[in-house]
């Protein structure tokens, strides 16, 4: 297409006039890479009309290193008006114009690149000294841009499973801001799925009419014509891709694809150092709790050991007590306290040596509604001291488990004081047995779902630490022990609660063939 750069006396419409290469004059000149000297121009068929005024039109080509890089125009009010002196001027001003446009292209050439190199170095800072990951995509999809004088730009990450692409950061040139907007694409209906697949940048002319596009999102879109895309690659994996749009027709050149792959593997580097540091942060947490709970677990197994010598001598001699002293009620009763006291105090340090150790749990196939059953009539009268109603729910046809009876019904029944301890007084108890299918494999679910006040999230958090409680009496084992259990059988436990609602408490345990 040829487009008028610079012109003296033409109408401001004229100024707009677009040629295709043959077309008009101007045309014939660049394809000939001849000068043309019209002395009538009404009288020449290859005449395009700007100006009814125009009667004749000298026309020379502009040529650097043997290539027609442009055309030097001149037209007159009066026919036959140029002469062949003319001519040979214009082509003399026209040589000396190549070499001057030349040296102004390279110098563009030279600025733009300088610019270009300012900018990388600028991202490659931020990402040195990176605080704010969206902050530095958002900054490279905006030089992106203004390089490429693209009317819009675009960036997407994959998701976990490499089905979608979700919107990171965008760009829309005539904004002065960043434009927020979410954008979610499936691979499998997206020109985006090319260039993932294939790891390799794509260029097209006109969105719409390409026939690999399936996207409302982008193709409805206005000012949306031409189209590139890279792939943001990191190691040998594609993480996303970053994209530019332009509002006219426009073919990119060889050294834009590689700019904006640079600027796209510069958006992988930051992307992969942010989950690095991520991953750092969360190792250095889980170290540190981990060598806090094992202090915490190796202090509390060596005070257990300790205490249950002593607890044993005195579980003894209480016994002993209680043959002597038949006739004294008094006494009677308070060896009786004392006794109950004894096997509570037995019970943590239980606790406490079970939570310290990993048991490979001796597994048997197992009915879940015996289960339950069992664990209802072990705990029915604190639930009806408490006036709490149970209701229980078992899918039909539910498979059995392959698990420990005894640790399957410890965590159960913890379960269960634990939901009655959150009610109160009063209350609805629902247990639930049914499947949960998961992404990978599923699951045979215990629910125990209570209406008590629930939870925040932080408290969620802290739900499973060891000796960490809310409650004014309890010892923080409980729910680790559950939690225990629960990896001792390959299973999961997940809660879900609602402030002023209550909590869910989902024990999921594998199901073999």
């Amino acid at each position: 297409m040829l487009d008028i750069e610079a012109s003296f006396g033409l109408k401001h419409k004229a100024k707009k006039t677009k040629l295709k290469v043959g077309e008009g004059i101007t045309g014939w000149v660049i394809n000939s890479a001849k000068s043309m000297r019209i002395d009538d121009v009404t009288k020449d068929w290859r005449y395009v009309s700007i100006d009814p005024r125009i009667q004749s039109e000298l026309a020379v080509p502009i040529e650097w290193q043997s290539t027609v890089i442009g055309v030097l125009n001149v037209d007159s009010h009066q026919k036959a008006h140029y002469s062949l002196e003319h001519e040979k001027e214009l082509e003399a001003i026209a040589a000396e114009s190549a070499q001057w446009l030349s040296l102004a292209w390279e110098f563009e050439k030279l600025r733009q690149q300088a610019d270009q190199l300012s900018t990388l170095i600028e991202i490659g800072r931020t990402i040195v000294s990176q605080e704010d990951l969206e902050k530095t995509l958002e900054g490279v999809v905006r030089n992106a841009v203004s390089f490429m004088n693209a009317n819009k730009g675009k960036l997407f990450l994959l998701n976990p499973d490499k089905t979608e692409l979700h919107l990171i950061a965008s760009c829309d040139k005539d904004r002065e801001t960043m434009k927020k907007e979410k954008m979610t694409i499936s691979l499998s209906e997206s020109i985006f799925g090319v260039v993932v697949k294939k790891c390799k940048p794509l260029a097209i002319q006109d969105i719409h009419e390409e026939s690999l596009i399936h996207c409302p999102e982008l193709a409805m879109e206005k000012e949306m014509v031409s189209f590139l895309s890279v792939p943001l690659v990191f190691g040998s994996e594609c993480q996303g891709v970053l994209a530019l749009f332009t509002a006219f027709p426009h073919r990119f050149s060889n050294s834009q694809i590689q700019l904006l792959q640079t600027l796209a593997d510069l958006s992988a580097v930051a992307l992969a150092k942010a989950r690095l540091l991520d991953r750092i942060v969360q190792t250095e947490e889980n170290l540190r709790e981990g060598e806090r709970l094992l202090s915490l677990g190796l202090l509390a197994a060596e005070i257990a050991h300790e205490i249950r010598n002593p607890l044993t001598v005195i579980h003894m001699l209480i016994h002993s007590l209680k043959t002597r002293i038949q006739h004294d009620p008094v006494s009677q009763k308070d060896l009786e306290v004392l006794e109950k006291k004894m096997i509570q105090m037995n019970r943590i340090v239980d606790q406490v040596l079970v939570l310290g150790k990993a048991t490979q749990p001796s597994l048997e196939s197992l009915k879940v509604e015996e289960i339950i059953e069992d664990v209802l009539l072990l705990s029915r009268h604190k639930l009806a001291g408490q006036k709490i109603e149970v209701k229980t729910s078992i899918s039909p046809s539910i498979p059995k488990i392959k698990a420990e009876r005894s640790q399957v019904e410890q965590a159960v029944l913890n379960l269960i004081l634990n939901g009655a301890q959150a009610m109160g007084e009063g209350g609805v108890l629902e247990i639930i047995a049914e499947i949960e299918e998961t992404e990978t494999d599923p699951y045979l679910a215990i629910r125990v779902k209570d209406s008590g006040s629930g939870m925040s999230k932080g408290e969620i958090e802290e739900l499973f630490v060891p000796f960490l409680t809310r409650k004014k009496q309890g010892t923080g084992l409980g729910l680790a022990i559950v939690q225990k259990i629960m990896e001792n059988h390959r299973g999961k436990v997940k809660v879900s609660s609602t402030l002023g609602e209550g909590s869910t408490f989902s024990l999921l345990f594998p199901l073999f063939d």
